[in-house]
């Protein structure tokens, strides 16, 4: 077990980034890229047990791959999915399924190949990706770039999300412009500002980097970059970081301001909006009208309609359903439990006899004398049945068993 492993002591971010959390923080987070070589990162062993190329051949070739899963660029562009998709065979009559010859070929003629949505297919990735997203507190996507020799997957451009680039195989070298857009926002795509990106990469870069196995590259979102294999073949990593940005609480205040009846009100009889001397006392009116209602909204407002909107972007630790049942059948007061890693919970007052469990999506109920129970068995630490603080071992076993059949809990190895 490495000590990133679950249980284990050493962050996940420091795989990643060769400063402190704390500096990262401060420094760059959002603001300027890190290189950090792999002789500086903890471990300094690589990236091999994340993703090897022994494992993008099993996942183009044995494991069922369909789109969207699988992207394939070639000068820039993205070629159709029936290029390198078509029917499973018999017993599996799907349109879409990858054909690894199709595949190699389209390689072997210089094509980059992008494996989508890692996190929920790769193993490694999906237990690495789920502790990076519970340190940064945001949901994460994993893809993989593999890339020819001396080829270039896709033209200079920016994300809309920040990224940490693991190189796993081969080296490959990077260019990096500042951004033409700063915190770009999803709906602010490169695509909308190409002529400026272009005119932009055609400057000195910022940054100009080659990363070998075991390097990493922090990107914050807007940055412009262009990645070429050089001499080999090259597999990164690449972990984007789904932005939760002020915009974003504009937008959920602007969804509660729909309560504010001075905010509903119609506009003038026949008034020309389109005439700024008629549209003016019209938005000072606004204006003092959101002022006047914006200092009446509570906290707890905009924190709940924010937890619907932050929650659902991340899964909690995979459950096994057979394993987990059984278990749950057999429970005995010396059995052990633990939280499943990542899931999102409050605990809510609700009434005097009942406390309200918030999850993803729904709302469980308890009576209040569980309340105690309920925070030490989500707390985080594996905890004996026999040990929760109820009244007797048959109300331990009510409660501990319901949790493991809601996949709240699992049963600590």
């Amino acid at each position: 077990m490495t000590d990133d492993a679950p249980g284990g002591s050493r962050p996940a971010l420091s795989r990643a980034v060769a400063v402190d959390p704390v500096k990262f923080a401060a420094a760059y987070w959002g603001k300027v890229p890190l290189l950090s070589r792999a002789g500086e990162l903890a471990g300094a062993g690589g990236f091999d047990d994340l993703l090897s190329p022994g494992a993008v051949d099993e996942l183009l070739s044995r494991r069922g791959l369909r789109t969207p899963f699988l992207r394939v660029a070639q000068q820039g562009k993205v070629l159709p999915a029936d290029r390198f998709t078509g029917g499973g065979g018999a017993g599996a009559e799907i349109s879409d399924q990858v054909l690894d010859d199709r595949v190699m070929q389209l390689y072997a003629s210089g094509a980059t190949l992008v494996l989508q949505g890692l996190h929920r297919l790769w193993p490694p990735l999906i237990d690495y990706s789920r502790r990076l997203g519970a340190e940064l507190r945001r949901p994460l996507q994993v893809n993989a770039y593999l890339t020819p020799p001396g080829s270039q997957g896709f033209s200079t451009h920016y994300d809309t999300h920040d990224v940490f680039v693991l190189q796993v195989d081969g080296t490959k070298r990077w260019r990096l412009h500042e951004p033409v857009l700063a915190d770009p926002l999803e709906k602010q795509a490169w695509g909308g500002r190409a002529d400026e990106v272009s005119a932009t990469a055609q400057g000195e870069p910022a940054m100009d980097v080659v990363l070998s196995p075991g390097d990493a590259l922090y990107l914050p979102r807007g940055w412009l970059h262009s990645a070429e294999a050089l001499g080999s073949r090259s597999l990164h990593l690449t972990i984007g970081v789904r932005a939760l940005t002020r915009y974003a609480v504009v937008e959920e205040l602007l969804a509660l301001a729909a309560g504010d009846a001075r905010l509903r009100a119609t506009l003038p009889y026949a008034l020309d909006v389109s005439d700024p001397d008629a549209i003016e006392p019209e938005l000072t009116e606004t204006v003092e009208a959101l002022r006047d209602w914006l200092t009446t909204v509570e906290p707890a407002e905009v924190a709940a309609r924010l937890r619907g909107r932050d929650w659902p972007s991340a899964r909690p630790e995979p459950v096994s359903p057979l394993a987990q049942l059984d278990f749950a059948a057999g429970l005995g007061r010396d059995d052990q439990i633990r939280v499943r890693e990542g899931l999102r919970w409050q605990l809510a007052e609700d009434g005097p006899e009942h406390v309200a469990l918030r999850l993803v999506g729904r709302t469980m109920r308890f009576p209040a004398s569980c309340a105690s129970a309920l925070r030490i068995a989500l707390a985080g630490d594996p905890v004996r049945v026999g040990d929760l603080p109820l009244e007797d071992d048959a109300d331990r076993s009510v409660l501990a068993r319901r949790l493991l059949n809601e996949a709240l809990v699992v049963p600590a190895r």
